[in-house]
């Protein structure tokens, strides 16, 4: 797990600015919003008239002993009650969809946005990190968004009907319910940066524990194999103790915010019948009038109750919200520059010149955000259909030279030329909707063999699929499969061989027909029977293509038309496979050891 991450630190308090960008992914439920408010100002406006018809039936039939139209009451009070009912109905069901809907747009912003950054915020960023963003925070969030604001407008209407109606029976005894205010403003200041400190850090301990998850189930063969079970348990103990430890502790401190702001209304309640009591014995005031009085007194303080809770919610969601937003605001080390498009019609596809493959790079120099220094003046011409094979130690520069030719990074000095533009004036799809790439590792998506070719080219026909794979070799091999192309291949590819995986992907690159191919150790995790195959499926592919082979198995790049020794970002010796043998230098020595070694595999 990568914890020499460092997320942002945040403001200390309340951040208005955040909540204002957040507040946009509620306009769409702008309309369903207001009619909630109606809704629970209704509701509010209910909440208030109860305690009034409770007065009224105290003073008008119990004090006086009269059942004159206590049916008609009924009727009415019943009429109240179920109206009150339905009206609660309504607005679950309104809260519930703005909530989902909330959370449906953040996440999908947040998935479109991870597509968009560049291959320098994936080095540094960990995985559970990410998923830690897009799952629970985005619904704590959504949850904040949506019943938070349900309820802030069910309260603020609640204790503004509340106190209208107090002040209009008795406005002595109303401010004396008052008085207690302040005390609960300064109680909530006092607490509110706690209760938020203690909420970051949750998130952040949330995020180790999503990633401690992420890296236990991938290395599930890797930790059984080195019977690391005890091991991995013991460093997931620390961490979800940690997670406990900081949870109780915002958990006390809200345990005890809430009970103070209950105590608070207790003691209003309890200052309405010891001064409506006084007033009571000395008959300037009704039983009715103090019974409702007694209710709106706690009645008043149960919003704030509630508002004292949203509070609550609105830190941990705050923490939520900044991690959030510094994803869905991180920009892309790789960007359009869309004026300088615009300028030369470039934003347009038909504008865009054909690729035909022609590469120069002209003293690059490139370093990666943690300071590592890779390439310095490194120059390099590729001519258009010329394969190019890289060979060297790991760490040498190989990987990093293929893909600032494919722009998944660009030069930190110099520049790189593809058929004589610079290409970080051109588009970037004009390069990248001409690549085709096969990883060493190859990933497929859950899904069909077809599903997974037509990630290469969406719109690609039925014709076109099987032109692919007869091209790479893998026509014949889905044919014997049961379901043909409509046969799953599982998550990652599960259900397919390492060769059947490496097969489609070749079909999935090969078949957008890209100027410029890569080969990333692409033979390496195979049999050699699958590896003959893959060589025939590389010569028919690579025709007429500019290519860059990377490879530790020498056999396969014996056809390159050059192949270049890298070590330390620069090229050590260049030639044919047949020239560097003959040199009897670097790249002959580790021809020469690996063909010793596969004799000796062969004999044994």
């Amino acid at each position: 797990m990568n914890n020499s991450f460092q997320e942002e630190v945040f403001s200390k308090g309340l951040n208005i600015d955040l909540w204002r960008k957040l507040i946009r992914y509620a306009k769409p439920y702008r309309n369903k919003l207001i009619m909630l408010s109606v809704f629970m100002a209704m509701l509010a406006g209910i909440d208030a008239v109860i305690p009034l018809m409770q007065r009224y039936a105290i003073d008008n039939f119990i004090v006086v002993h009269n059942t004159s139209g206590t049916v008609l009451f009924f009727v009415i009070y019943a009429l109240v009650v179920v109206i009150q009912a339905i009206i609660i109905k309504v607005m679950i069901s309104y809260a519930g969809y703005i909530e989902t809907g909330i959370c449906y747009d953040i996440r999908k912003d947040g998935f479109e946005h991870l597509q968009e950054l560049s291959f320098s915020y994936y080095d540094t960023t960990p995985v559970g990190w990410m998923m830690s963003r897009l799952t629970s925070d985005i619904w704590r969030l959504g949850h904040t968004l949506s019943w938070g604001l349900t309820d802030f407008a069910w309260g603020l209407c609640m204790m503004v009907i509340t106190s209208i109606v107090m002040l209009v029976l008795e406005w002595k005894l109303a401010l004396l319910t008052f008085i207690v205010i302040p005390v609960l403003f300064l109680v909530s200041i006092y607490f509110q940066k706690r209760i938020l400190l203690h909420h970051r850090d949750i998130r952040k301990t949330n995020s180790l524990i999503t990633a401690a998850f992420n890296e236990g189930i991938q290395g599930v063969k890797t930790t059984k194999t080195l019977v690391r079970e005890e091991g991995n348990l013991n460093d997931f103990k620390k961490i979800t103790l940690e997670m406990n430890r900081k949870s109780i502790s915002a958990a006390t401190f809200a345990a005890i915010y809430m009970p103070i702001v209950a105590l608070l209304g207790s003691t209003a309640a309890s200052i309405v019948i010891w001064q409506g009591g006084n007033r009571l014995m000395l008959e300037t005031l009704s039983y009715g009038t103090l019974a409702a009085f007694i209710n709106y007194a706690i009645q008043f303080f149960f919003p704030i109750r509630d508002m004292a809770r949203i509070f609550t919610d609105l830190q941990s969601a705050q923490a939520s919200a900044e991690r959030i937003m510094s994803l869905l605001e991180t920009k892309p080390d790789i960007m359009d520059n869309t004026e300088e498009l615009a300028k030369n019609r470039l934003n347009d596809r038909k504008n865009w010149p054909k690729i035909k493959g022609n590469i120069i790079f002209e003293n690059v120099s490139f370093a990666y955000k943690t300071g590592e220094k890779v390439l310095e003046n490194f120059n390099l011409t590729v001519k258009a259909g010329e394969k190019i094979a890289l060979v060297g130690d790991t760490g040498s520069g190989k990987s990093t030279i293929v893909n600032l030719a494919c722009r998944f990074y660009e030069p930190t000095g110099g520049r790189i030329l593809i058929d004589g533009y610079d290409y970080t004036k051109m588009p970037m799809m004009w390069l990248h909707s001409n690549l085709g790439y096969v990883l060493q590792t190859p990933h497929l998506f859950s899904g069909t063999i077809k599903e997974n070719i037509l990630y290469g080219k969406l719109d690609a026909t039925d014709e076109e699929i099987i032109r692919a794979s007869k091209l790479v070799n893998l026509h014949d091999i889905v044919m014997q499969m049961e379901k043909g192309y409509d046969t799953p291949v599982g998550e990652g590819g599960s259900l397919l061989s390492t060769g059947e995986k490496q097969l489609v992907s070749f079909a999935r690159a090969v078949i957008s027909d890209p100027a410029i191919f890569v080969l990333d150790e692409a033979t390496s995790s195979v049999d050699t029977e699958t590896e003959h195959l893959i060589q025939d499926a590389i010569a028919n592919i690579l025709q007429n293509r500019t290519s860059f082979m990377i490879a530790h198995r020498l056999s396969t790049i014996r056809s390159a038309d050059r192949i270049l020794v890298i070590r330390d970002g620069k090229i050590i010796e260049e030639g044919t496979h047949n020239d560097l043998l003959a040199r009897k230098g670097h790249y002959a020595k580790l021809y020469t050891s690996q063909y010793t070694m596969q004799l000796e595999h062969s004999n044994i």
